[in-house]
């Protein structure tokens, strides 16, 4: 029996790298291919003659005199200011982390060390909310926001993105808390410590991976939210994600669409250089909040 285990194990081996390889193919490849054609003229990339244009930039080459071009993301970044919906993406997915962590540390910390009933329901009435469809919660701001005269600013789309986001927050930040023993705690107040002090000298050191993974979730949340900000933005303050969708709606446009790819490209290399710097306090920290139970 053992002899046929040890005979299959090659073969199972293989097929493991073999349904690895494709899908590591199948993820990657959507953002390769727009990396590559983002340098690129629209009739290559989007070439009705053959996708092989792409591939040797005919047109592009004819254009401008060499096979690849940096028109798209000049156009978008410059012409467009681009760069100004990227400052604003900062400003707000900044904003929405770190006031999402502040509360949601506080309140989980609260919440996992309360004996008390109330804290279950709280957190249940945090799921349900969070479980509601974003369109439906926006809806409802949207009047009062224009009756007091604070729609489209940035600070009235961060309240919104944090009450969005801080049930989740919440819920996984309490997780984090309940796999830390109370002895912690009690250690440091027995040393002289306060009760927030033991919070923040003790207990907030030795959670920081979950924090760091709760504020990437976060960030996340806030950065490729369309909903939220392309409602309650106004023109000149929107994020990326809203302002690429604007370039795709103007495809008749003559190169419009080539401004879509490019800005794809730019909001999406952020991401990839954020996971992986935090790559290992992700890990981690997921692994941290699924101990518990």
């Amino acid at each position: 029996m053992a002899s046929k285990a040890s005979a299959r194990s090659p073969l199972a081996t293989a097929v493991l790298w073999g349904f690895l390889a494709i899908w590591i193919l199948a993820a990657a490849f959507p953002f390769v291919w727009t990396l590559w054609g983002s340098f690129k003229v629209e009739l290559d990339f989007f070439s009705l003659r053959g996708w092989q244009n792409a591939l040797t930039g005919r047109f592009t080459e004819a254009q401008t005199g060499s096979p690849f071009t940096g028109q798209a993301y000049e156009a978008a970044w410059l012409r467009e200011e681009f760069w100004r919906n990227a400052l604003n993406t900062l400003i707000v997915t900044g904003s929405v982390v770190v006031i999402s962590l502040t509360f949601g540390t506080l309140g989980g910390y609260a919440l996992a060390r309360s004996g008390y009933r109330y804290a279950f329901w709280i957190l249940i009435v945090a799921l349900i909310f969070r479980a509601m469809p974003h369109i439906t919660l926006v809806s409802g701001y949207l009047l009062p926001f224009f009756q007091w005269g604070i729609w489209g600013s940035i600070p009235t789309t961060v309240i919104v993105l944090v009450a969005i986001n801080q049930p989740f927050t919440l819920w996984m930040l309490h997780s984090f808390f309940l796999n830390i023993p109370k002895d912690l705690d009690e250690s440091a107040m027995v040393d002289g410590c306060t009760r927030f002090e033991a919070f923040r000298r003790v207990i907030v050191p030795v959670m920081w991976p979950g924090v760091i993974t709760t504020g990437l979730f976060s960030f996340l949340l806030a950065y490729n939210d369309f909903a939220v900000t392309a409602l309650l933005l106004r023109e000149e303050n929107l994020t990326m994600v809203p302002k690429i969708a604007s370039f795709l709606g103007s495809t008749q446009v003559d190169g419009e669409i080539m401004l879509a790819v490019s800005s794809v490209v730019s909001a999406t290399v952020p991401l990839f250089l954020l996971v992986m710097v935090f790559q290992r306090q992700i890990v981690s920290g997921l692994t941290a909040g699924a101990v518990k139970g």
